[in-house]
């Protein structure tokens, strides 16, 4: 913790407990935990989606399409 102690840490936790109030402190906290879950399962479903996605395409499969030419001004 470089040059603070352990006592200037629970200082500033206590003065930061009575500004905000325990309650507000609480609500952030959920806030936050739920954003980091959410982030967490995002990341899952991208990974699998990005899984599923190269097990669909396989050699050998046939891409529907069209081709345009474009066409230049001279």
């Amino acid at each position: 913790m470089g040059t603070w102690s352990i006592w200037h840490w629970l200082i500033v936790l206590l003065v930061v407990v009575l500004i905000f109030g325990t309650k507000k402190l609480r609500n952030i906290g959920q806030d936050l935990g739920g954003a980091v879950k959410g982030f967490k399962e995002g990341m899952k479903e991208g990974t699998q989606s990005a899984t599923a996605k190269q097990v669909e395409e396989q050699p050998g499969t046939t891409i529907e399409g069209e081709a345009r030419k474009e066409q230049t001004k001279s």
